[in-house]
């Protein structure tokens, strides 16, 4: 009995062999494929290399940004100077100097002597942080109790620990300080010049911290006291205004460094009030009042 036929999956009819090569076999149902010489392909190159062609020429025509010069920079200065308001060098330099000064106040007794009563009010300034304070002498001469006032509203007494009589000087050491007493920063009085613009703080007349701004009049003035008692000399003259309740107060530059305490105003007319005429004993010798090295 004859078997059935075997046949296999392929529906490729058996391989055979003409003229001694081998035959290649056809390709299987579903299956494509692309020559460079299909249609379909080259639109699509041809689409690639246009897309990548206009990239690149969208990129080479964008415009690149300027670099920035001094003359931009110096436009947009000028530009916020004109629109923003910036404080004046006189606010920095009183800013700068105002936690430093303190009021300075004498008491003595009433006649009956139950009482403190005001005997001189001035102005000091704290040159050392723990608490040491330059003022003028006959704002505290004769005064039984010495009372500072800070800035941040603290009181507190104090005691006279040296003092520079030709000078007009006195040094105060405060019982109490606040927690961030900051001190003045000093300068040398070598490199002024009149025409310097500089700035007087202090306490006229009880009432301050008050500013008042002006300029070097002159440098080593000599300034007799209305009495004929004293006489002073090297002083700094100044016409920023000063008036009783000054004396003792910081004369400083418009960085809001010391180079003075105002010590004494010049009135021919003999009345309590300013004429234009200051003067200010050198930082230096202030300086040398509290034993500190000199410039």
């Amino acid at each position: 009995m004859r078997r059935p036929a075997l046949y296999s999956s392929s529906s490729s009819p058996a391989p055979a062999e003409a003229h001694g090569q081998q035959a290649q076999a056809a390709p299987a149902p579903g299956t494509q494929f692309f020559s460079l010489s299909s249609p379909r392909l080259l639109w699509a190159a041809l689409a690639v290399m246009a897309l990548l062609l206009a990239l690149s020429l969208s990129l080479a025509l964008r415009p690149q940004p300027r670099k920035l010069t001094q003359a931009d920079i110096n436009a947009a200065v000028l530009k916020t100077l004109e629109t923003a308001q910036l404080p004046s060098a006189v606010a920095k330099a009183y800013d700068t100097i105002r936690p430093s000064v303190v009021r300075v106040t004498g008491y003595g007794k009433s006649k009956n002597g139950k009482e403190d009563v005001e005997v001189g009010v001035g102005t000091g300034v704290v040159i050392v942080d723990k608490g040491i304070i330059l003022t003028n002498l006959h704002v505290v001469q004769g005064a039984q109790t010495i009372k500072v006032l800070f800035s941040d509203g603290l009181e507190s007494t104090a005691h006279i620990t040296g003092a520079q009589p030709e000078n007009d000087l006195a040094v105060l050491q405060a019982h109490k300080i606040p927690d961030d007493m900051i001190a003045a920063t000093m300068r040398s009085t070598g490199d002024l010049a009149p025409g310097d613009h500089v700035l007087a703080v202090g306490y006229p007349f009880g009432i301050g911290p008050s500013a008042s701004a002006g300029v070097i009049s002159g440098l080593k003035r000599t300034f007799r006291s209305p009495e004929g008692k004293q006489e002073m000399s090297n002083l700094i003259q100044f016409d920023a205004a000063a008036n009783p309740g000054n004396s003792g107060g910081p004369l400083v530059t418009m960085d809001g460094e010391v180079v003075g305490i105002v010590t004494a105003i010049l009135n021919p007319n003999q009345q309590r009030s300013f004429v234009g005429i200051a003067f200010a004993v050198p930082i230096e010798n202030a300086a040398s009042a509290v034993g500190l090295p000199p410039f």
